[in-house]
Formats: C-alpha cells, sequence, structure tokens
C-alpha cells in the first residue's frame, strides 16, 4: 500500500471520484497515460483529501526521487533580481504541496552546462527540471526534449519551435498598460529605458511600449529609447540621457525595477518630484517598489500562478505553452488616476 497513515488511503482518493486504485497511481507514477482532464480530477481529490504517498515505496518501485532540478544563476555584483528569489520561493512551496521537493544546483552557460544536467540524470538525483531565466538560443529546452526527460521552464527561448512545455508572463501586454495609464494622466511623451538588444524579454517589453504607444499616436522615435544593462547605474545614466535632450520625455518607462530605480535617483539627485515632475514607472513589482520613496508604480509577475502551472506541466507535458497576463500596481511615482 502507498498510503500514509495520517491522510487518506490510495484507495479512498479512488472511491472519492469513482476511477480505479491504477488511475490513481498513474496520477503520481505516469501522468502521461491519463487524459488531462482525468488527471486534473484525480489532482484536485489528492489536495483535497490529503493523501501523501510513500515516498521511500514509491522511489524504490518507480526508481524515482520526487526531486525536482533547479540551475541557480550567478548574480553580477549591481544587478538587482529579487524576482527570481520570490519565483524559487513560490516554487519550492508549489512542489512541496505536490511532495516534491527541488534541488538547487549551480552550471555554466550554454552548451557547456549540459554536463551537469547529465550528470543529475545518471546520478538519479533527480527526476525532471524547471528551467528559468532562459535566453535568445538556450540549448537547454532542446536537449532535455531529445533526452525524454519531463520539464518546462518559465519563459521563452525567443527562438523558432522552441521545444517543450513553458510558462511566461506577458510582458508586452504589461506595458501596454503601463502605456495607457501613462496617457491617462495627460503624458504624450514617453521614453523608454530598456535592455540590450538581442534580449528576448526586453525586447518584448520594448514591443509592447511602442505598439501601445503608436497606438495612441504617440512617438517612438530612436530619440525616445535608451538600451542598457539591467542596473541602477544604467537606469540613472539612460534617465540623464532623455532628459537632457532636445525635447525631454514628461514619463519614463523602465524595462525593469532595478532600471527605474536609477531613473528615480537621478531625478531625486536633480531636485524633481517623481510624479507630478516626471512620470517614472518599473517592471516586476520587486520588493524594491514598495520600498521607494516614493512608491514605483510598477507590473506585477503573477509568480504563484507561474509556479502553480509549471508543476501541472511537468506532470502533463503534452501541453505546449502559457502565457498569463501581468498586473499594473499604480503608485506615487507615476501620479495616481
Amino acid at each position: 500500500m502507498t498510503g500514509n497513515r495520517a491522510g487518506a488511503t490510495l484507495e479512498q482518493v479512488a472511491a472519492h471520484i469513482g476511477v480505479s486504485r491504477q488511475t490513481v497511481s498513474n496520477a503520481l507514477n505516469a501522468p502521461h497515460r491519463l487524459h488531462p482532464d482525468t488527471l486534473e480530477r484525480v489532482q484536485a481529490a489528492i489536495e483535497e483529501l490529503g493523501y501523501r504517498p510513500n515516498r521511500s515505496a514509491r522511489g524504490l518501485r518507480t526508481r524515482s526521487s520526487g526531486m525536482i532540478g533547479y540551475r541557480m544563476t550567478p548574480r553580477d555584483r549591481g544587478v538587482l533580481t529579487p524576482l527570481m528569489d520570490d519565483f524559487l520561493h513560490a516554487l519550492c512551496a508549489a512542489a512541496e504541496a505536490r511532495d516534491r521537493h527541488v534541488l538547487l544546483f549551480t552550471a555554466p552557460l550554454g552548451d557547456e552546462g549540459l554536463k551537469v544536467y547529465e550528470d543529475l540524470l545518471a546520478q538519479r538525483a533527480v527526476d525532471a527540471f524547471v528551467l528559468a531565466e532562459t535566453v535568445v538560443g538556450d540549448p537547454r529546452p532542446g536537449w532535455l526534449a531529445e533526452q525524454g526527460v519531463p520539464f518546462a521552464a518559465f519563459g521563452r527561448t525567443w527562438g523558432p519551435g522552441q521545444a517543450g512545455a513553458w510558462v511566461d508572463v506577458d510582458g508586452a501586454h504589461g506595458m501596454a498598460q503601463v502605456v495607457e495609464h501613462l496617457h491617462s494622466l495627460g503624458h504624450r511623451r514617453i521614453g523608454f529605458l530598456g535592455w540590450r538588444e538581442g534580449d528576448g524579454v526586453g525586447d518584448d517589453r520594448l514591443r509592447g511600449w511602442r505598439d501601445s504607444a503608436e497606438g495612441f499616436g504617440l512617438s517612438t522615435e530612436d530619440g525616445l529609447i535608451i538600451r542598457g544593462a539591467n542596473t541602477i547605474d544604467a537606469g540613472r545614466s539612460g534617465a540623464a540621457v532623455l532628459l537632457d535632450s532636445a525635447e525631454p520625455p514628461t514619463a519614463l518607462v523602465a524595462v525593469s525595477d532595478a532600471v527605474a530605480l536609477g531613473a528615480l535617483a537621478l531625478l531625486a539627485e536633480r531636485g524633481v518630484a517623481a510624479g507630478t515632475g516626471v512620470a517614472v514607472t518599473g517592471f516586476d513589482d520587486s520588493p524594491l517598489a514598495s520600498a521607494t520613496l516614493p512608491g514605483l508604480t510598477s507590473v506585477r509577475q503573477p509568480l504563484e500562478r507561474v509556479a502553480e502551472h509549471i508543476l501541472l506541466l511537468l506532470d502533463n507535458q503534452s501541453v505546449s505553452g502559457s502565457l498569463l497576463r501581468p498586473e499594473l500596481v499604480v503608485r506615487a511615482s507615476s501620479g495616481r488616476r
């Protein structure tokens, strides 16, 4: 028997929704064998009844570890990425709710790092992988798909024919919300502080800014766009270039909260009030957004929903991709409607 003593048994879960014991077992050990609707019903019943499989018995039977591999990305000094820390916390919580755990590891970028993934699989240290911070030309999705290893990615690789399941947040839609908000406040010249060309996420957010601005009949000339690193210093220097131009914008849309903090710092140095003088917005709604003075208007990514979707995709590899919409959080840095 695989049921535990504290909660329901496998047989009780099966009887609760009128399926066979084998169907519940398949949901736990071979989810690809079930129709997605059936899998969802079984998973809901498992959660409702508090069933927890016997990890040791299941591991011996299926030769599985119940562990999900997750690569930690090294951080450069000056680059703020609290968003990924929040996502990792949400992922761990979602995994533990399903009696699984996350194994953290490091690996080089590109093809060189695939050796680490191969070693983890050979040691049976993990059963699946969650990929994050995917980039243009990322080799991991294709390699894992070729190996037949279950995985799901937080983010697109922005290339043709991306392999495997993924969940992403619609950055273009988030930026469209920002432009609509600023336009409603009367701004007609809106600058963009972005990342270097070729960054898939950054280019997607730039596209959202451009398409929305053009939809309102606003200028998207090259002089309103500054590209740089994802740092506070880059935001400060980029904002200076835009505000010192012959026709300075009245609002600055930043590709991330880190870049927006640089713009806020420049305004503070110059004695210009953010929101009433020059509007500033960020993206990600990191803890920094609510901690600044004034509070930073930012786009919030639904990280808990992303984590939940990713865990479902690990159990159902037939689903290809899912694009979730973010939410604009308005604070004083942009002025209020």
